[in-house]
């Protein structure tokens, strides 16, 4: 597997990255890559069908002046921020094997991101809840989502590592969906930090999926077509 670690100057960059990457591979210019990137300022990130007007406190976004944008990936919505870190995987849809559809693709993926963080916290209990989210105990630090191509599938998730964790409470409302162990918990009492350096956690998830060699044909002018003809337009960003 390829490691793709990016410096984007953008938010709406980063994002385009993981459709980019996963066009790449669709076509047959590269194949299963794992994408890490760390968000250097203060943003939203809504899921492709979510509705802003019930997902976001919008008005305190523009007070602040917090961007939103939107993902090409299904799952809640997120504040992003520095002290988070995001990942992405690009995998080969194996028929045969544990990516063959979205159940096995999500087990087989939070099993190995579960172990991986849990070479860092060996004396915690970091469990999967719901269908995607990584806990400590029953707190949660990431939550993931899919998208699937014919060849390929994309995966990816945010990690809280040290971030403010009272702008989620500032800018999202409470999520108009929720997994049954929420049980109707507010974001300050539903989330946590792992209080891991960034560079242990991506350590840990490149050994984790083999991802030794790092990638030589990012694909940066896609990346930058997408940026700005999708995830930087109000069409996109706010058709819901």
């Amino acid at each position: 597997m390829k490691l793709l670690p990016l410096h984007l100057p953008t938010p709406a960059e980063n994002l385009a990255a993981d459709e980019a990457v996963l066009d790449q591979c669709e076509a047959g210019e590269s194949d299963e890559t794992l994408v890490l990137w760390e968000p250097r300022e203060t943003f939203v990130v809504v899921g492709y069908a979510n509705k802003l007007a019930t997902e976001v406190n919008v008005a305190a976004c523009e007070k602040n002046r917090i961007p939103i944008f939107r993902r090409c990936t299904g799952g809640g919505t997120v504040a992003q921020m520095a002290g988070g870190l995001n990942y992405s995987l690009i995998l080969r849809i194996d028929e045969a094997g544990p990516t063959r559809n979205i159940t096995t693709a999500n087990q087989f993926i939070m099993e190995r991101n579960r172990q991986a963080i849990a070479t860092l916290l060996p004396q915690s209990k970091i469990s999967i809840r719901g269908h995607t989210d990584l806990c400590l105990g029953d707190v949660k630090f990431a939550g993931n989502a899919q998208r699937r191509r014919k060849h390929f599938l994309l995966f990816h998730g945010t990690l809280l590592l040290n971030c403010d964790l009272n702008v989620i409470s500032d800018l999202l409302l409470m999520p108009s969906l929720e997994p049954d162990y929420r049980v109707g918990r507010p974001h300050q009492e539903f989330v946590t930090n792992l209080n891991l350096p960034a560079a242990k956690v991506k350590q840990a998830l490149a050994q984790e999926w083999n991802a030794a060699e790092e990638s030589t044909n990012p694909p940066l002018e896609k990346i930058r077509a997408l940026a700005r003809a999708k995830y930087s337009t109000a069409e996109w960003n706010f058709k819901f």
